[in-house]
């Protein structure tokens, strides 16, 4: 039973957006346009972008700025450039026409370099949601992406959490991010009636701070 799907990333988070409890935990995040770019970019120093429709890490591009130089990584390839106009114009060739969203970038924590994120995913059973998996995803060497499609490896949470952060905390963050699907999964299934199965996308930043970064409603 697949229920509802929303592609939309837009869609998914301005409906979390709407609810105080979980709003932020939620990344600064616009629609793709180069002032957006150039004033999230000025705020944050770097940014991801990704398309408003797609998964799997596809397409995700990590833009920063360092003093007057713009650079742009998708996948390994890193790109600089002088000038932000000439940034602009290669994204826009790299974008192929398609909507894009800004998302505020974020300093997860790492294990030896790598980020690391975590997906949780649940599943709607009789009316009640009932958690399936929490599992830490650790980007391949050299990659921001830690989708395991590009070469990132599934670690258990606690396994995750000891080795980025500390092993006293594993309990609590673990606990942390289940109430935050549990609030998550309320909002989704009054937002979008028929979603049967949901998977979230969690950062924790550098100082323990647990981030929303994308709601799956086709978790693979």
């Amino acid at each position: 039973m697949e229920g509802t799907q929303v592609a939309s990333k837009w869609l998914k988070t301005e409906a979390l957006l709407s609810d105080a409890r979980v709003a932020s935990h939620i990344p600064l995040t616009r629609m793709y346009s180069p002032a957006q770019l150039l004033q999230m970019l000025n705020e944050f120093g770097f940014v991801v972008i990704k398309p408003v429709v797609g998964g799997g890490g596809y397409g995700v591009i990590k833009v920063t700025k360092t003093h007057s130089f713009y650079s742009f990584t998708s996948l390994s390839s890193t790109r600089t450039f002088s000038s932000f106009q000439a940034l602009v114009r290669a994204l826009a060739k790299a974008k192929k026409k398609r909507k894009y969203l800004i998302q505020q970038g974020i300093h997860l924590a790492t294990i030896s370099g790598r980020p690391i994120d975590y997906r949780v995913k649940v599943v709607k059973k009789d009316s009640t949601w009932v958690f399936r998996a929490i599992v830490g995803r650790l980007a391949k060497d050299g990659l921001f992406v830690t989708n395991l499609s590009k070469g990132g490896t599934q670690l258990t949470s606690s396994e995750a959490l000891s080795l980025s952060l500390s092993e006293n905390i594993v309990e609590t963050k673990r606990e942390e991010m289940k109430q935050l699907t549990r609030i998550c999964s309320e909002i989704m299934d009054a937002s979008f009636p028929g979603v049967g199965r949901l998977g979230f996308d969690y950062g924790i930043d550098q100082a323990g701070f647990i981030w929303i970064l994308e709601v799956n409603t086709r978790p693979r």
